[in-house]
């Protein structure tokens, strides 16, 4: 499992919108066994009045989502199953994103 992985939404009821999230954790913290993640979600869904800087939108499965880095959580690792993309890419605007949630900058 590497950082900036894409993997399917382990839980079924929030799938609809929100069908994938991303590890976002430095693989130097591998030995734990969760991970932490932020949501992708379908575009539009639960955005309006967040400023683009904190929302980046990536592409994954020729879908537009938007990063939703204020909803982070943690996950146990073991319902990441095979990851489906690699956001690494986009390292710059997540790790923006993220900095925006902790330092409001």
């Amino acid at each position: 499992m590497a950082q900036y992985d894409v993997f399917v939404n382990p839980n079924p009821r929030s799938r609809e919108s929100v069908p994938y999230v991303v590890d976002v954790q430095s693989g130097l913290l591998d030995v734990l066994r969760t991970r932490l993640t932020v949501p992708l979600s379908r575009v539009g869904t639960g955005q309006a009045g967040l400023p683009r800087r904190l929302i980046p939108i990536v592409v994954v499965a020729g879908e537009r989502l938007a990063l939703l880095p204020h909803q982070a959580a943690g996950l146990d690792a073991r319902l990441l199953r095979k990851s489906i993309d690699s956001l690494a890419e986009h390292a710059a605007e997540i790790r923006d994103a993220l900095d925006a949630v902790v330092s409001g900058v």
